[in-house]
């Protein structure tokens, strides 16, 4: 029995097994595998959290996004409606600038017709006058101017009366 290499694996087994035991190697062992576990744990609830946060960042800036973009549209929008009514505006006071030029431009031509119409009447008028001027003078006798004035005499008081 003393001989036998069995009985001294069994004894030494014993041995080791109530040094372990005895040193509470198991109890540590179980304490450093719990340990283990709650930092792995720990660092799952954090990855889970920061991952939760990052989602959320996320979520947040694709929410500010589709504001910005909502707005760059709407911005667009009011733009090419602005264009848009500034170019009917322009239009219509062009149009407005465009017409009064114009009637500017026919009065003028008016006025001017007349003065010309006017001038050629004024200078026709002097022309006819220097010529009965003339044909007075060589046709005029003393007596007959005599009789022509007692004639429009006559022709004033009947129209005074």
């Amino acid at each position: 029995m003393f001989m036998d290499v069995t009985f001294w694996v069994a004894v030494a087994f014993v041995v080791f097994v109530g040094i372990v035991l005895y040193k509470k190697v198991p109890a540590q062992i179980a304490k450093a595998l719990d340990a283990r576990a709650a930092a792995i744990a720990k660092e799952i609830a954090e990855a889970q959290k920061l991952r939760d946060e990052a989602q959320s960042l996320f979520a947040s800036y694709q929410r500010k996004h589709r504001d910005a973009e909502k707005e760059a549209e709407e911005i667009v929008a009011l733009a090419k409606s602005e264009a848009l009514r500034l170019a009917a505006e322009t239009r219509a006071s062009l149009e407005t600038q465009i017409a009064r030029r114009t009637k500017m431009a026919e009065d003028k031509i008016a006025r001017a017709e007349a003065q010309a119409v006017a001038e050629v009447r004024a200078l026709a008028a002097e022309i006819a006058i220097g010529a009965a001027r003339r044909v007075i003078a060589n046709s005029m006798t003393p007596d007959r101017a005599k009789a022509l004035i007692d004639s429009a005499i006559g022709e004033v008081k009947e129209r005074v009366n």
